[in-house]
């Protein structure tokens, strides 16, 4: 039987679960995820452990932070004056932003704290710093 090797699109099935067992993210009621193995669209644990799996085989990995999201960087966390914000933003904790770089790239951020004075934006993925867990089921090699 094929086994999925670098260069193959394949569709796969997957629910996303973090240390505590909190699904994060889940194929399971929709159509499955399609990527090329190799073209960087997925994370790097991902698309490790889909390599080798035949159709229909199923597994559980593990794939530590440094293979998915990457570490948590309090460097990419930055506090901001209140007044350096637009002026019609209502800042709530958990909004999410977009910073537009001198060199045009925008960066998302989630707002995490709110103060009269302050706004501290945290451009981490939601993820960083996670060791996931997920439940991978091979549907088909294209």
């Amino acid at each position: 039987m094929a086994q999925a090797k670098l260069g193959d699109t394949v569709r796969v099935h997957y629910t996303g679960k973090l240390d505590d067992g909190t699904v994060f993210d889940s194929s399971v009621n929709a159509d499955p995820l399609e990527f090329t193995l190799g073209a960087g669209n997925v994370i790097p644990g991902f698309e490790n452990a889909v390599m080798g799996m035949s159709p229909g085989d199923s597994k559980t990995e593990i794939i530590p932070a440094d293979q998915a999201y990457g570490a948590y960087q309090e460097a990419m966390v930055l506090v901001v004056e209140r007044a350096q914000m637009p002026p019609d933003l209502q800042p709530e904790v958990g909004q999410q932003l977009e910073i537009r770089q001198p060199t045009g790239q925008s960066i998302p951020v989630v707002i995490t704290d709110v103060s009269d004075a302050d706004v501290t934006l945290d451009a981490n993925h939601p993820l960083a710093g996670e060791d996931l867990t997920f439940d991978i089921q091979l549907v088909e090699i294209g």
